[in-house]
């Protein structure tokens, strides 16, 4: 029975891939409409990423942070509305910013304790207003908490980097390398720090794709391709692993042992986390 493929579908799995339209078309056709089926088949056939795009959602909003002087202590949050309209106005600015205060000064969920609030602007602006996430970093030791806020507030990060003397937080050095990494992460947008902090069921999945891929082969070379394509799997989503966007010849890793050595510490992205509206 054949299925008629919507322009609209199409739109969305070439959005969440990047792949051409046309692909994108026979690929959802050969599905039977499934998207979800469609995106693994551009992924056997190898023209879609190895992770798609996270799923967009309608929400509007905005994305603030900032960090306290000293640099131990920084907070990020969004907060979603209904139209670009008021993102950009600024009453709704000015409200993101003090609840981005908040945010600062405490580790309380303000879902819960700035609830009255939110209503309270949802009536005076005429639209819905939804204080999605915040979350709040703490440096207790040598090192530093920096923020950094993307395309008007449609991209936020907020990092935490340890070292092992006070005095590296100062140094230019290791200014602009916390910034870059910062700068970095919203570009590249990492899954995870580590190889730790992939899920073994998703590595296991990338496996059987790949196995499929080189089918017909001798085992012994499906196994040393399956290898070198998980390893280039992990440098697509992993921190560490990513080629710096700044430097191709050196990865953030590289980048923290390399300003280590320049400025004799030693430099660790202990966290991070990137916000994007509406993903």
């Amino acid at each position: 029975m054949s299925v008629t493929i919507s322009a609209a579908l199409v739109k969305e799995l070439r959005d969440a891939t990047n792949v051409g339209m046309m692909e994108c078309k026979k690929a959802l056709q050969d599905a039977e409409g499934d998207k979800d089926k469609a995106f693994q088949l551009l992924r056997e056939r190898g023209l879609a990423i190895a992770t798609k795009k996270a799923e967009r959602t309608a929400a509007d909003g905005l994305i603030d942070a900032t960090v306290n002087g000293g640099g131990k202590v920084g907070a990020m949050i969004e907060v979603n509305c209904e139209t670009d309209f008021v993102a950009r106005n600024e009453t709704f600015q000015a409200f993101v910013s003090q609840l981005l205060g908040k945010a600062l000064a405490s580790d309380e969920d303000l879902t819960v304790s700035c609830k009255d609030e939110v209503a309270a602007k949802v009536a005076e602006i005429g639209e819905n207003l939804v204080l999605k996430r915040h979350i709040r970093f703490e440096q207790t030791g040598a090192g530093v908490v920096a923020s950094y806020v993307h395309l008007g507030g449609k991209v936020g990060v907020l990092l935490q980097v340890g070292c092992e003397q006070d005095a590296s937080v100062q140094n230019e050095g290791f200014k602009n390398m916390v910034k870059d990494i910062t700068h970095h992460i919203a570009f590249a947008n990492p899954q995870a720090l580590d190889r730790s902090g992939i899920d073994a069921a998703t590595i296991e999945n990338e496996r059987q794709l790949f196995a499929k891929q080189a089918e017909g082969k001798p085992a012994n070379v499906v196994e040393k391709i399956v290898e070198g394509k998980v390893n280039k799997f992990y440098a697509q989503v992993c921190l560490l692993e990513q080629v710096f966007v700044k430097d191709s010849d050196v990865t953030i890793g590289e980048l923290l042992a390399r300003t280590g050595k320049e400025l004799g510490d030693t430099f660790r992205i202990e966290r991070y986390v990137r916000y994007e509206i509406g993903a």
